[in-house]
């Protein structure tokens, strides 16, 4: 099909490369540098999709990354189909192939229309309604047709085949936006010479100057200092100049989340050339350039395809050379739509009438526009667009009514106003200020070191946004450091004018009408649904936004959501300020999953680690098992061995002897400085002031609510220095634990914190043979029971590597915990195994090690406690400095429900038959003949064989457990029921005689 409006000598693209694509398999030609939606009007093509509820014909609105209705899928091949692409966004490249997506059969005859005819059924909260009755209903008829008719376009079924790639990034000034004032900024601080970021998410940077003809920096054309200027900047090593690239979330510490789009408009991606990158920027100031968004006129029938934001078709004029329509209507509240028509018409497009809602609008752009001979209306309003699957016509009447005047049209431009990208300031946790003089929300109080310029601060002036820009580059540069030059400001000027403003429907758009006037385009949302959801009982706007689904689209609502906002407030008798504002948040356009996943998929979904000795269990024929992303040792099974016979095997061979376990997953933290020892008593219920160095002593650490959040042994290995362990799941949530509370609640602490969790391989070497197996390899530590008793720690060597080496026990018997580097834990572990195989002892593997440590009541926390045991729950109250007064915790333990009767606290169960094993996390109860529900008491929370002791044992959390010694309780199970009897949880050497045997 020929290029009908392509306009010759008008726009930038040089046309004389052809990019051929195709759209729902016709064929089409575009030009490089078109976006699909440029292509796709040059053609003609104005009817591009369907929208979700209702399946109305939908067109292009607008002209970038606000687009609600021109979605499409985009197919590479069989495993690259991509839906919901923004025809605005998408770069056209030769061979690219496009549907549309949300229709069938067909985009210009789609059955889904029938939802459209019946739209009184379909108002505002109607699911809420209607599917909640026949309740049997919901899984047979209403759940799989709701499945099914949920979404837009098709996820590929196939794995991605792309790669994405993974960036951080630091800089002292990261400037988000390249239009004028983006630039200007930009410039301003890139010429000290501090690191700058710049990145706007259009192929190319100038933002609104892509289609305002009229404006010009130091006396040349807009857009060509604004190539010239980003040209500048790319050439300087202290720059990063980043084109097509979203800032999506802004989070705390002036941390941004930047996406490139490296690939997506490219024919042949080259070699090893990722589809999109993410950038992870952390700025020391972040300047927020973002601009702002025209907002669309709420009228009867204003989604017809050939409506549009009056900005975007000046831009399909300006920059890429297409008319929009051969006769066109303009509808506006605002001077910048008297500028598109104004560009129209001097490009010989017909301009049928200007209709100004306004009543006696004067400024220059308005007597040009009539100078031109173009028809304008004041006073006046769009009661209805006219046609079907394309604009035909539109009808106006005065704001009092009657008069009806009907016009032919092929396309509508209109404008309301202008809407500040407060997204990203928002997102900053920064809060939001409604300007009651040009009703809009503009930025307010600030809650990180960034700062706003230009529209998005309410700045519409170009030449006061460049010099407000360019001021505040100057700033940062100053503050960070940069060095003084002397700069010559950047002036700007422009005709534009942004007078006018109008938020909610246009009158004529009434609760009353039958037609739609919609406000949300891509969920059809109507201003009569928004009132309607008002009535119903919604006051907040959150709630109306949730009841309507105004701005869940995937644009968000930022064409939306201030039309919303302000029908809701009219409705409800109140101004905008008090009715509120939907919360921005990330991702400010979608992300896809490909870009945050980045590497993390296949094997490296989820990260696997591996101790030090990975390799010599394997080749030992261990089994293992996953913990967190731990590969640990199960069990080490010999031939004919199931896992129980193994387990049995090992259990015996530590009591009996000794056995080596790899513990090098154990969280480790060193906590160093002169107030160490300060900060280790606020952070643990333990006293450590006068822990002497050289002993170790088991620690509890509390939530602010008084529950255990993760225990582990200390060691002091010096007046200034803490070894502290953790469980393996808690080692990252404790690291950040401790740094919260030392950043926050005790920064007057001399105190640091440091990881060492995979510096140091653990090796547990646990029985009564335990010393016979080390000391041999050990130099400079005496380990003699006199010299080092239990709960102590030495430093030393171990074969020639240095070691901290821990007497401690998680076994109840002898033993020894030895750190050593982790670059020598197998060299080490293999030396230990040699002189273990002297005196019989076995290597064994997690699942051993929970049985011992059961036999001995050790618990373990995340499996005996579930976030609401305390320390008295546990029995551990010994754990408890009974002279501390103040540590994490404290005042959560006086709490009256911590301390009242009834709660459930830890025991041993010995079944009635010592050969049933019972099932972890069954329930417990009292009496098992009450009727169903039966009053649970309690649960199991570890239950193993113990061939050591020639029986099942089990620990459980009962509600008043330990005034239940000796009584009989009952656990159902799918065997039956299973009498049990309480006990102590210590089941083996009860008076701990075996830690010095």
């Amino acid at each position: 099909m020929a290029a009908t409006y392509r306009i010759s000598g008008h726009g930038r693209l040089p046309q004389t490369k052809t990019a051929r694509f195709s759209f729902d398999g016709r064929s089409f030609a575009g030009v490089e540098g078109d976006t699909l939606a440029s292509a796709l009007l040059a053609n003609g093509v104005h009817l591009v999709g369907r929208s979700f509820k209702y399946h109305r014909p939908r067109g292009i609105l607008s002209a970038g990354a606000e687009e609600p209705n021109a979605l499409v899928q985009i197919e590479r091949d069989a495993a690259r189909k991509t839906p919901n692409v923004r025809a605005t966004v998408q770069e056209l490249y030769d061979g690219l192939t496009a549907h549309s997506q949300n229709r069938w059969p067909s985009l210009a005859f789609d059955v889904g229309a029938a939802s459209d005819r019946a739209g009184g059924m379909f108002s505002a909260g109607f699911y809420y309604k209607t599917f909640m009755w026949p309740k049997a209903a919901w899984k047979a008829l209403y759940e799989p047709r709701i499945r099914a008719a949920a979404g837009l376009g098709v996820a590929p079924d196939q794995p991605d085949p792309d790669h994405y790639a993974s960036r951080f990034a630091h800089c002292d000034v990261l400037v988000l936006g390249g239009g004028a004032a983006g630039i200007a900024a930009a410039l301003a601080a890139a010429e000290t010479g501090v690191r700058v970021i710049l990145c706007d998410e259009q192929a190319e940077f100038g933002g609104s100057l892509r289609f305002e003809a009229g404006a010009s920096v130091d006396g040349a054309n807009g857009w060509a200092w604004a190539q010239a200027s980003v040209a500048k900047l790319a050439a300087m090593d202290n720059v990063r100049v980043l084109p097509r690239t979203t800032a999506f979330g802004y989070y705390a510490q002036n941390f941004v989340g930047l996406v490139e789009r490296v690939s997506d408009h490219l024919a042949r991606p080259g070699d090893g050339l990722p589809r999109e990158r993410l950038w992870q920027v952390r700025a020391r100031r972040v300047i927020l350039a973002t601009g702002s968004i025209e907002r669309h006129m709420v009228f009867a029938d204003n989604d017809r395809p050939g409506v549009m934001l009056a900005s975007a078709a000046r831009t399909y004029l300006n920059h890429y050379g297409v008319a929009v329509g051969r006769n066109v209507g303009v509808y506006t509240a605002n001077d910048t739509a008297y500028a598109a028509a104004i560009d129209l018409k001097k490009a010989g497009i017909n301009i049928a009438a200007i209709v100004d809602l306004r009543d006696n609008p004067s400024s220059p752009a308005v007597d040009e526009a009539r100078a031109l001979g173009i028809e304008v209306n004041h006073g006046r309003a769009v009661i209805r667009a006219g046609g079907k699957l394309r604009v035909s016509s539109m009808t106006i009447q005065p704001k009092a009514g009657g008069g009806e005047r009907t016009i032919p049209v092929d396309a509508i431009l209109m404008s309301s106003g202008w809407t500040p990208s407060v997204h990203l300031f928002s997102q900053s946790r920064g809060k939001v200020a409604f300007d009651d003089a040009t009703k809009r929300f503009l930025p307010g109080t600030y809650a990180q070191d960034c700062v706003s310029v230009g529209a998005c601060n309410g700045t519409d002036d170009v030449t006061a946004a460049v010099d407000e820009a360019y001021a505040a580059g100057e700033k940062a540069a100053r503050e960070f450091g940069g060095k003084a030059v002397k700069s010559v400001r950047p002036k700007a000027a422009s005709t534009e004018s942004f007078a006018g403003n109008m938020l909610g429907a246009a009158p004529g758009a009434g609760a009353d009408m039958i037609v739609k006037a919609f406000v949300d385009f891509q969920n059809d949302v109507t201003a009569k649904d928004i009132r309607l959801a008002v009535k119903e009982g919604m006051r907040s706007i959150e709630h109306v936004k949730r009841f309507t689904t105004t701005g869940m689209a995937t644009d968000q609502g930022k064409t939306s959501n201030m039309h919303g906002l302000a029908i809701a407030a009219e409705t409800l008798g109140k101004e905008i300020p008090e009715v509120g504002l939907t919360t921005f948040r990330a991702p400010y356009t979608p992300v896809t999953f490909g870009a945050i996943v980045n590497h993390g998929r296949g094997a490296l979904f989820d990260p696997t680690r591996k101790t030090a000795t990975h390799a010599w269990a394997e080749a030992h024929g261990a089994v293992f098992e996953d913990v967190g992303q731990w590969k640990r040792a199960w069990y080490f099974p010999k031939a004919g061995e199931d896992m129980h016979a193994a387990v049995n095997r090992e259990c015996v061979t530590v009591r009996k002897s000794a056995g080596l376990f790899d513990a090098s997953t154990l969280g480790k933290i060193e906590v160093v400085g002169p107030d160490a020892a300060k900060f280790m008593e606020l952070l643990y219920t333990n006293p450590w002031e006068k822990l002497d160095a050289g002993r170790c002593r088991y620690g509890i650490m509390l939530r602010e609510d008084g529950f255990i959040y993760d225990d582990g042994v200390v060691g002091r290995l010096a007046p200034d220095r803490f070894h502290v362990t953790t469980t393996t799941g808690g080692a990252a949530r404790v690291m950040n634990h401790m740094e919260d509370y030392l950043q926050t609640e005790f920064p007057h602490l001399n105190v640091w914190l440091t990881s060492i969790s995979e510096q140091w391989a653990v090796i547990a070497v646990q029985g009564p043979n335990s010393r016979k197996i080390i000391e041999p390899l050990v130099e400079g530590i005496d380990m003699s029971d006199e010299a080092m008793p239990h709960m102590s720690v030495r430093e030393g060597t171990i074969c020639g590597v240095p070691t901290r080496l821990f007497r401690m026990s998680f076994t109840g018997d002898r033993g020894f915990e030895v750190n050593v580097p982790a670059d020598y834990g197998q060299a080490v572990w293999e030396a230990l195994w040699a002189e273990g195989q002297k005196h019989g002892a076995c290597a064994y593997g997690t699942e051993t090690m929970h049985v011992l440590r059961a036999e001995k009541g050790y618990i373990i926390v995340g499996q005996d406690t579930d976030g609401t045991v305390t320390p008295n729950d546990a029995g551990l109250d010994w754990a408890i400095g009974k002279k501390k007064t103040d540590f994490v915790g404290i005042r959560g333990l006086t709490r009256p429900d911590l301390v009242a009767a009834g709660r459930k606290q830890l025991v041993g169960l010995k079944t009635k038959d010592p050969k049933t094993v019972l099932e972890e996390g069954a329930q417990i109860v009292a009496d098992p003949k009450q009727p169903v529900p039966m009053k649970m008491i309690g649960h199991v929370t570890s239950s193993y064989w113990s061939e050591n002791c020639g029986r099942s044992i089990a620990m459980a959390v009962v509600a008043d457990g330990r005034a239940m010694m000796g009584k009989t309780l009952h656990v159902p199970m799918p065997s039956g029921v299973i009498e049990v009897e309480v006990c102590s949880p210590v089941f083996f050497d009860e008076k701990g005689g075996r830690l010095n045997g």
